[in-house]
C-alpha cells in the first residue's frame, strides 16, 4: 500500500494529518464527519469516488472529448424562461388592461367547466407583483439545480406537469373538502414541486455521500411561505399547492431509484 499524503490541515493545532482520519491524532480535534471508504487500485488503496464526484469527473470527461448534445447547456435556460416568460406576460396584461380570468385562471364553481388550456397557462398567470416575485425567487433558487440534474427537457416537463395536475385537482378537492369554489392562478404548484424535487435529490446525494450534508432551515422556511401564500393572495390556491408539491416529491424519489 502506497504512503498516505498528509494533505489535511488541522485547523486547531496546525499539524498535517492524513486526509483518511476523522479525529486529529495531535489535539484530538473532529476534522470530520467519517473517513472516506477506502477501494484498492492495484497495489495501492485510494479513498473510493463519491457518486458526485463521480458525475462531475465524467461530465468533465465528456467535455474534454469534445461539443456537448444541443439540448445540454450549462445555462438555466428553463429557469430563465420559467421567471421572464410570467413577468412579460404580466406586463402586456397591464398594458392591454386585459382580464387574467381570459388568460386561464382555473375557476371552480359547481356545475363549471374549463377549457383544457387553462390548467397549462394558469399556473403562468400572476395578478400581483409581489406574488411573482416569491415564486420567481423559489424558482431561482431550485430549478438550476434540476436543470443540472435532470437536463433542461425533463426540468420543464417537471414544472408543466407539478403546476398543470395541481390545478386540475383544485377544483375537485375544494368541492370535497372546502366550499366549492376554486380560483388558482400562479406558480405556487410549480414552484413548491421544484422545492419537492430538489429535496429529494439532494436527500439521495447526502444519503450517499454524509460530506454533501446542507442546511435544512432555507428548505424549511421556504416551504412555510410558499403553503402560507394562500393566506395574503387570493389566486394562489393551496390545494394547487399541495398537490404540485407531492408531484415534484414523487418525480424526484422517482430519479433517484436505480441511480449509479
Amino acid at each position: 500500500m502506497a504512503e498516505t499524503e498528509l494533505t489535511v490541515v488541522c485547523k486547531s493545532c496546525g499539524s498535517e494529518v492524513s486526509p483518511y482520519v476523522t479525529e486529529c491524532p495531535y489535539c484530538g480535534t473532529r476534522l470530520r464527519k467519517r473517513a472516506p471508504k477506502l477501494e484498492r487500485r492495484g497495489d495501492e488503496l485510494t479513498a473510493r469516488e463519491s457518486r458526485r464526484a463521480r458525475r462531475r469527473r465524467r461530465a468533465a470527461e465528456r467535455h474534454a472529448r469534445g461539443p456537448r448534445l444541443a439540448f445540454a447547456s450549462e445555462r438555466p435556460y428553463v429557469t430563465i424562461a420559467s421567471i421572464l416568460a410570467p413577468a412579460v406576460l404580466l406586463i402586456v396584461q397591464r398594458a392591454a388592461d386585459l382580464s387574467i380570468y381570459r388568460l386561464g385562471v382555473v375557476v371552480g364553481v359547481p356545475g363549471s367547466t374549463n377549457p383544457w388550456w387553462h390548467y397549462l397557462a394558469g399556473p403562468f398567470v400572476y395578478d400581483s407583483i409581489g406574488y411573482l416575485f416569491v415564486i420567481g425567487l423559489a424558482m431561482a433558487l431550485c430549478v438550476p439545480y434540476l436543470e443540472h440534474r435532470l437536463g433542461p427537457v425533463a426540468a420543464l416537463m417537471l414544472l408543466i406537469a407539478c403546476g398543470a395536475l395541481g390545478a386540475l385537482a383544485a377544483p375537485g378537492l375544494d368541492n370535497a373538502f372546502g366550499d366549492g369554489f376554486t380560483v388558482s392562478a400562479g406558480g405556487n404548484g410549480i414552484a413548491l414541486g421544484a422545492l419537492g424535487a430538489w429535496f429529494a435529490l439532494r436527500r439521495a446525494e447526502v444519503r450517499d455521500d454524509p460530506t454533501e450534508a446542507y442546511d435544512w432551515i432555507p428548505l424549511a422556511v421556504g416551504a412555510i411561505v410558499l403553503l402560507a401564500l394562500p393566506l395574503v393572495e387570493d389566486y394562489a390556491n393551496a390545494w394547487t399547492g399541495i398537490v404540485g408539491g407531492l408531484v415534484g416529491l414523487a418525480a424526484g424519489f422517482s430519479a433517484t431509484l436505480g441511480r449509479r
